[in-house]
């Protein structure tokens, strides 16, 4: 990025106030990082951060396209910023970010001319130099009011590396964020305090591979590592790892999630499949055998452990035979929770032009199936905590006023919450199960204990 001198902003009218930012993030929590950082940068550089799209100098939407679904979805709420009326007098100024400028490249700018400025994932880093271009301003010392975007919740992501080298046949992450790259202990130790010293008391590591985190050091290194050195010096910090591929499931990793009583007893290892043969035909390693013998030595190393899993339901050459086998090993094997999708046809993927492509009815009526499976394991589960105490992380309230928080064996944004009569954010309370409802715990507040 261009070195900016420090001097006083303007508004693209001539006026002397500083411009207004808004932020728009769709897709998965590495976006959600993403933007946070794009965010502290334009505060450093004196723009002012907020809310509400119709009152911003420009919005920057932080695009997902993992899947056509999420493009679509993507385009849908950029058509949508466009209508308001801030955009319709000419005044505000649209920045497409992320994932899809990093997929669709030059031929994203052909297809929508109503964005000023594409920031691809590789050059988020530039933002506030793309925003006074846009804009036609400079960047001015901030406020002495600056807030850290991580003090907004008692809650937070870090990612501990980006990109991908294992090229499912069905994903398009290695060519949205390029290779797999660790991101530094000290990179990740100081992210962690940032957030810490801005009150977050949960931290969830993410990356598109977790369990490969510094392997691609000159001195490699392990996850394992990485959390004992995090978990251990911050020690009232709750820690929480996500999107593990089986193979970064070491006994070494476990046992470190087993000693330390500040990481989450909780994994999301993605299968994808049970059939050995999709799993070859998805370029991955397994079988539903090696998929059991792992669930039973995580289980038995980690005693209690909650487990996520992901699940792709008809792809290429699933025949009937290969989804029964799918759906005996989830009955078999009892995950906690499951995320369920459909086979998505995507375009540059090497899947997108094997033969055996299901018929979009049969994809939907797999996906239901397992969903409903899946359903009716983890909502045993859950009901199967009442009477039991735990602790809850207290996390805000919801738009009704109805207190929230999250329990140890519950991951943001995919497992439900605990509701909570009573507690202050930001606090760990120890709440009674009193009763459940699909996902959902309702908690009494336990005193004294």
């Amino acid at each position: 990025m261009t070195n900016i001198d420090v001097t006083a902003a303007h508004c693209a009218d001539g006026g002397s106030a500083a411009p207004s930012v808004c932020f728009v993030t769709l897709g998965c929590a590495k976006n959600e990082v993403d933007s946070a950082e794009m965010t502290k940068k334009v505060q450093a550089a004196g723009f002012l951060v907020v809310d509400d799209a119709s009152e911003a100098d420009a919005v920057v939407v932080n695009t997902c396209s993992f899947i056509q679904a999420a493009t679509e979805e993507s385009i849908d709420v950029i058509f949508e910023i466009c209508g308001l009326d801030n955009f319709s007098s000419g005044s505000a100024k649209l920045i497409v970010a992320g994932c899809m400028p990093a997929r669709y490249g030059d031929d994203l700018q052909d297809e929508l001319q109503e964005a000023q400025a594409f920031v691809p994932c590789s050059r988020e880093d530039d933002i506030v130099e793309v925003l006074c271009d846009v804009l036609n301003v400079r960047p001015q010392v901030p406020s002495d009011g600056f807030v850290s975007p991580y003090a907004a919740s008692a809650a937070s992501y870090v990612k501990i590396s980006d990109g991908c080298d294992r090229f499912c046949s069905f994903c398009a992450i290695p060519y949205i964020r390029g290779r797999y790259h660790s991101f530094s202990y000290e990179e990740i130790r100081t992210a962690v305090a940032e957030r810490v010293d801005a009150g977050v008391r949960e931290i969830t590591l993410i990356a598109q591979d977790t369990g490969r985190w510094g392997e691609d050091f000159e001195s490699p290194s392990t996850t394992a590592r990485l959390l004992d050195g995090l978990a251990s010096e911050f020690s009232d910090t709750w820690f929480r790892l996500m999107y593990i591929e089986p193979q970064g499931v070491t006994d070494e990793l476990l046992d470190v999630i087993a000693a330390h009583g500040n990481i989450c007893s909780y994994l999301d290892v993605p299968l994808q499949h049970a059939s050995e043969t999709v799993l070859r035909a998805m370029n991955r390693r397994g079988s539903a055998k090696s998929h059991r013998e792992l669930i039973e030595r995580i289980r038995l190393r980690v005693p209690g452990i909650t487990l996520r899993t992901t699940l792709i339901a008809g792809f290429p050459g699933e025949t009937e035979e290969d989804f029964e086998e799918l759906c005996e090993f989830l009955e078999e094997v009892e995950f906690d929770y499951v995320g369920v999708f459909p086979y998505s046809r995507e375009e540059g993927t090497r899947a997108a032009d094997l033969s055996g492509q299901v018929d979009e009815e049969i994809k939907i009526e797999r996906a239901q199936r397992i969903r409903d499976i899946s359903d009716a394991i983890g909502e045993s589960h859950v009901s199967a905590r009442i009477g039991k105490t735990m602790d809850v992380l207290v996390l805000g309230r919801e738009e009704d006023g109805q207190l929230f928080g999250r329990a140890m064996c519950q991951a943001p944004e995919v497992d439900g919450v605990v509701y909570l009569e009573e507690g202050a954010i930001g606090d760990v309370v120890k709440a009674r199960i009193e009763d459940t409802l699909v996902y959902e715990m309702e908690g009494e507040v336990v005193h004294g204990e």
